[in-house]
């Protein structure tokens, strides 16, 4: 959510980010916010006045009454009262204004960064680097989900008779497997000075409204009948929302957390659920990283981040990429964005395995988040969240990149002893 100052003071700058987002559609909002906050202001400014009115005249009327003057006091009473009716009405108009400003700043996009390329979708985003060389073996790799079969290590038929498309039964060492990566996850981030968290693993509608916008969350969120909770579709949901309504001393900045989780998603949308495999699913687990910092810093946490899903995915012998989102890729709340993407041997290209996101102040103005500086000034830090790993897509990358000509599947020496000192997945 963009700072309503600046909305007043410079629609068109608002409205050129619109564009750059290829959203026109949201053009008339900015007037709309404009023509509103006019009405909001002029009502406030209404009110305060009749407030202050009505408070010099209720104090008149105990002079008058202590001095007899009976009457005059009734007659001040009365005008009191008056008063008090245009202030009800005054007070019913501030809200409705404030309520439906509030209601359109939370769908104007944040102001993207200047490096941000601009493009109207995916299709557009543009390749940073590679980081080790992609390899295609000289046998055929297997799809993802005949490699796990093949190792006894899913079970999809039964899962789609318990809970339909969308879910799996791991097993064996497969699952074991997707647990080691998960500890291997946790303690690469602690050993890079990240604190580690176990988040609840539902919120309140409140929370879901500041860390992402209405159209992210029907397409994303589960809600609980009857209360108001939802799943989290990711521990950032959590991990942000911890910070609701709170002032944080400017010497705790930053705060470095990384956090584990299921996470929960209904997946709507233009790719929808595989019938067979892994890749886009309801349930899955993941390790996190968020940063609440300095808004000077936030560009250099933004490299940092995503630095370490690199450095993590080439522990594990993997190849990646990193890709700049374009302008139309990015979501609402976002100021920049990179997804690191994984080789795929088996389909000879790179697939999303983490984004890593800056979202300036948007999440801190949505939650009531501040600082206070060293001279008591209170401002809005900047937050940001990456994908550590997120094993169901990590585990395609990690079969396909570790397979041997036999079907087994090599372990990279960094996981061995998460996996109980074993080098080789072989059938059992």
């Amino acid at each position: 959510m963009i700072d309503i100052k600046l909305l007043r003071t410079n629609p068109q700058r608002v409205k050129d980010n619109i564009k750059k987002k290829f959203q026109d559609e949201k053009l008339p909002l900015v007037d709309e916010v404009c023509e509103l906050d006019e009405k909001f202001r002029a009502a406030k400014m209404k009110g305060d006045d009749l407030r202050n009115k009505r408070n010099v005249m209720s104090k008149q009327i105990g002079g008058l009454m202590a001095k007899g003057q009976k009457d005059e006091a009734e007659s001040i009473k009365a005008q009191v009262k008056e008063i008090g009716a245009q202030l009800e009405k005054l007070q019913k108009e501030e809200a409705e204004f404030e309520a439906r400003i509030r209601e359109i700043m939370l769908v104007i996009p944040n102001f993207i960064d200047d490096s941000v390329p601009i493009g109207k979708d995916d299709s557009q985003n543009v390749e940073l680097k590679r980081f080790g060389e992609p390899f295609v073996p000289d046998f055929e790799v297997p799809y993802h989900v005949d490699i796990m079969e093949n190792l006894n290590g899913i079970d999809i038929d039964a899962a789609r008779k318990t809970s339909g498309n969308g879910f799996y039964y791991l097993c064996g060492d497969i699952a074991r497997l997707h647990s080691a990566i998960l500890s291997y996850a946790r303690d690469f981030m602690i050993n890079r000075g990240f604190t580690y968290y176990i988040p609840p693993f539902m919120i309140r509608s409140n929370v879901v409204n500041g860390v992402m916008s209405f159209a992210e969350m029907e397409g994303m969120m589960y809600k609980i009948e009857g209360e108001d909770l939802y799943l989290i579709g990711t521990s950032e949901h959590s991990m942000i929302g911890k910070f609701i309504d709170t002032i944080l001393d400017k010497e705790s900045l930053p705060q470095t957390l990384t956090s584990y989780s299921p996470c929960f998603r209904k997946e709507v949308g233009a790719h929808g659920i595989e019938e067979r495999g892994v890749y886009r699913i309801h349930q899955f687990e993941k390790q996190e990283m968020i940063v609440v910092c300095e808004p000077e810093d936030s560009m250099t946490w933004f490299d940092k981040l995503w630095q370490n899903t690199v450095d993590f995915f080439r522990t594990l012998d993997i190849p990646v990429r990193t890709l700049e989102c374009c302008s139309g890729d990015l979501a609402d709340l976002k100021v920049k964005s990179i997804d690191v993407e994984a080789w795929s041997p088996r389909q000879k290209k790179y697939f999303e395995v983490g984004s890593c996101s800056n979202l300036g102040d948007a999440q801190a103005r949505r939650l009531s988040i501040r600082v206070k500086g060293a001279d008591g000034s209170k401002y809005f830090p900047h937050t940001l969240n990456n994908t550590v790993v997120a094993p169901p897509r990590m585990l395609i990358a990690f079969l396909e990149n570790n397979l041997n000509a036999d079907g087994t599947v090599r372990i990279p020496k960094a996981l061995s002893p998460y996996m109980g000192g074993s080098q080789l997945i072989t059938k059992r």
